[in-house]
């Protein structure tokens, strides 16, 4: 460590400003997954409305909210930096925002539910399901962050499981 890379405190405690810094291209990267994210639940699922999709029922009020919360906590998952180039949970990132993206759709749009329970019951059985499947989605996505905050210093040689950082 140079003297330029610290920080001289007045009690002379000597902070290195190398490990206080973010790269920035880690929020662009965090940005962009959230982007990349609304437009793929929003978009197919008429959330977001666009000429490329029509949408049979009217968009829920709490499918907005669901929508903003699985793009922002995807994009945080994707900012948090972490340590060599381990990527673990990313499957898990993908599979809770396509649960979002079952949950914000529009129930009779849903070719597999038709196929399976009918308009009647996309109507009756899915639509109810729904808002379960959102709750469920953005509580995964959130412990997916805080999991992925809380072992952001770690390396597969430093932590062992149950150790805290």
């Amino acid at each position: 460590m140079t003297r330029a890379d610290s920080i001289t405190q007045p009690d002379d405690v000597v902070v290195d400003s190398r490990a206080e810094s973010v790269p920035t291209w880690r929020w662009g990267r965090g940005l962009a997954a959230a982007v990349l994210s609304a437009l793929v639940v929003g978009v197919p699922t008429d959330v977001i409305d666009t000429a490329w999709f029509t949408r049979m029922t009217p968009v829920r009020w709490w499918e907005y909210p669901v929508l903003v919360l699985t793009a922002v906590l995807t994009g945080l998952w994707f900012a948090i930096v972490r340590s060599g180039t381990d990527e673990r949970g990313r499957a898990g990132v993908f599979g809770t925002s396509l649960l979002s993206t079952l949950a914000v759709g529009c129930p009779v749009c849903n070719k597999v539910v038709i196929g399976l329970l009918g308009v009647s019951g996309a109507l009756g059985v899915w639509a109810p399901i729904q808002p379960v499947l959102a709750v469920a989605a953005v509580g995964a996505l959130g412990v997916a962050v805080f999991v992925r905050w809380r072992r952001r210093a770690c390396t597969t040689d430093a932590c062992a499981p149950g150790e805290q950082s």
